[in-house]
């Protein structure tokens, strides 16, 4: 399931977000233009290798590109490193589709500092599984994970378009989205899917986004909702008004689309006087299944009544007192 966009606005231009991914690009483009050899030097440099960041080894003095002491920058240095086109792709993807919007939701400068402790914690909690490791790691992916957990609980209710399985494209909401790549990625951690992808990061970021996002985003800005009262989920029937009787507080986020272009319909309908309604005047739709019956003008007279009919007696009645 790939998700190419959302129907959820912003307020401010997200330079930050344009930012990181134009670094991410940057870096990549440089990196992918070295020889494998230089490449793979690099990495080891740059990437956050666990056995260096919790102080169990250390590069050489002429290979460590950082000062003594100050090894565990690398943490930061490998979240804007990628390992080819695919990689790169997928999460830059992911952080101009959700990153705008949480970046909206609580500044520029806080965002950037959000992001960046997200990647910290996304690389701490894959170097603790195995503090001994001296395999580098590379990649946005644990800082990308944090925005989309933040996003996850501000907007779960926005519109999603996704591509799934690479043939249907349809918007579903966006606490489904993330809710299924969340728990993709606790699966694949557990069944050991591709030892290569560092999952456990993927969940670490997720998590930390979703603890720091209270203290980040701007107080007006609320948790798990988007302004209406439409739940995310539920069944619901295409014109069928709410309990309180306004026809519009029911619509889930992926009908309104459907409900305004309905009701627009309705309405060209009803001034060209067509349609279930009719039309009002000498060519009014008088018949009684029609949905249109005009108002009487003049109050009918009543009918008649049946009384009992008269007796006529037969014969004198002599007891005067027995009627």
């Amino acid at each position: 399931m790939l998700p190419i966009k959302d129907n959820n606005p912003t307020t401010i231009t997200p330079w930050v977000t344009y930012g990181i991914i134009a670094v991410n690009v940057l870096v990549f483009l440089v990196t992918v233009s070295l020889d494998p050899r230089s490449a793979q030097l690099v990495n080891l440099q740059y990437g956050a290798i666990p056995a260096i960041v919790f102080g169990h080894a250390s590069l050489p003095p002429e290979l460590s590109p950082f000062p003594a002491g100050f090894d565990f920058l690398s943490i930061f240095s490998a979240m804007f490193m990628h390992g080819g086109w695919m990689h790169l792709g997928g999460n830059m993807l992911y952080l101009w589709i959700f990153g705008n919007n949480v970046e909206d939701a609580m500044g520029h400068f806080r965002f950037l500092v959000f992001y960046l402790i997200c990647g910290v914690a996304a690389a701490l909690g894959h170097g603790i599984l195995d503090t001994q490791s001296e395999i580098p790691m590379i990649g946005a992916s644990g800082a990308l994970a944090g925005v989309l957990g933040a996003y996850f609980l501000l907007y779960p209710k926005a519109r999603v378009l996704v591509w799934f399985f690479w043939v249907f494209i349809f918007y579903v909401p966006a606490v489904f989205v993330l809710g299924f790549w969340f728990v993709t990625q606790i699966i694949n951690f557990g069944s050991g899917a591709d030892d290569g992808i560092a999952w456990v990061a993927h969940i670490a970021g997720f998590v930390a986004g979703m603890a720091l996002i209270p203290l980040f985003k701007h107080r007006n800005v609320p948790l798990w909702h988007d302004g209406s009262a439409a739940p995310a989920f539920g069944m619901y029937r295409p014109g069928r008004k709410a309990r309180d009787g306004n026809a519009g507080s029911n619509i889930p986020p992926w009908a309104a689309a459907y409900e305004a272009e309905r009701a627009a319909k309705h309405a060209h309908m009803r001034d060209d006087q067509r349609g279930p309604w009719g039309k009002e005047g000498e060519n009014a739709d008088k018949s009684p299944w029609g949905r249109y019956q005009p108002a009487p003008s003049e109050k009918p007279a009543a009918k008649p009544s049946v009384g009992v009919p008269k007796v006529v007696r037969l014969h004198p009645d002599n007891n005067k007192d027995n009627n």
